[in-house]
């Protein structure tokens, strides 16, 4: 059946919104527009336009993936975090606008440093690490994972980015590449076990769980930066919101200074950073 533009959105964000989607008619623009080649706002241009037989193929595989509550980022195959579109799928994390916030305290620490060396711990896309190569050009940047295949999703992005990003294959409880860094930064597994099942099917049913949760992964890493950053160097985490106020109560146990807590774009605490002491 001849489908038209404006036909097909409102059809498809029905059974979205069926299927549970939290926001169906987004959902539906942005899985048109990406099979038709144009933006959300390039739609209304074409509203009243027939659909291609492949087009309609096309679109009805995407929903179909959807309606799973499969990530819309894994049925697009990329992302957009902060200047850049990087490819994502099952093998990683979704980049997350709170992460955003973590690669923002992350430049504000390096700002002023032609070259600072920055390692990003558990770099899963490699989105921290190419966001700060992107924004600071002069950073000398490697991410560290345990998994193999994650690294390979950060390294078709170092590819697509063509931005200068090592990649090393290290578990974050192990001991971390030598330094001296001048920052640290991680988004580490901080969900507990007892929370998956509460958190969405999109999270609990198809991100990495290694990648999500884990215990004791911030407190790893906030001890074995001590160990690798220079005099003065920085400590950058993403944390749980319910867990800020904890990080940073570590990090002044480990003699971190100059500790700031920064929320995110919802107003929780989900950021805490600090700089080691001149004598580490």
């Amino acid at each position: 059946m001849i489908e038209t533009v404006a036909r097909a959105l409102a059809r498809i964000s029905e059974r979205l919104g069926t299927a549970g989607i939290e926001t169906p008619r987004v959902d539906a623009e942005i899985l048109l527009a990406h099979v038709l080649g144009t933006t959300r706002s390039g739609l209304w241009a074409e509203s009243r336009r027939d659909l291609r037989v492949g087009e309609v193929a096309a679109l009805e595989r995407l929903v179909v993936r959807r309606e799973a509550r499969e990530p819309l980022a894994y049925v697009l195959g990329e992302w957009g975090f902060r200047r850049l579109t990087l490819n994502v799928d099952a093998r990683v994390l979704v980049p997350r606008p709170e992460t955003e916030v973590v690669v923002e305290r992350c430049l504000a620490r390096i700002a002023g440093m032609p070259e600072p060396r920055v390692l990003d711990v558990g770099t899963g896309s490699g989105a921290i690490a190419l966001a700060i190569a992107d924004e600071h050009p002069g950073a000398r940047v490697t991410g560290i994972d345990a998994s193999k295949d994650a690294l390979d999703v950060a390294g078709s992005n170092v590819g697509r980015t063509a931005l200068p990003v090592d990649l090393v294959l290290c578990d974050l409880f192990d001991e971390l590449p030598a330094g001296p860094w001048d920052l640290v930064v991680s988004n580490p597994p901080y969900v507990r076990p007892d929370e998956i099942e509460s958190l969405a099917p999109e999270v609990r049913d198809w991100e990495p769980r290694a990648a999500l949760v884990g215990e004791r992964a911030t407190e790893a890493i906030a001890d074995g930066a001590l160990g690798v950053l220079r005099p003065g160097g920085a400590l950058v985490l993403e944390t749980a919101a319910s867990e800020a106020g904890r990080v940073a109560d570590r990090l002044r146990e480990l003699a971190y200074l100059d500790i700031v807590t920064t929320q995110d774009l919802t107003k929780r605490d989900r950021v805490v950073d600090g700089v080691t002491t001149s004598d580490n």
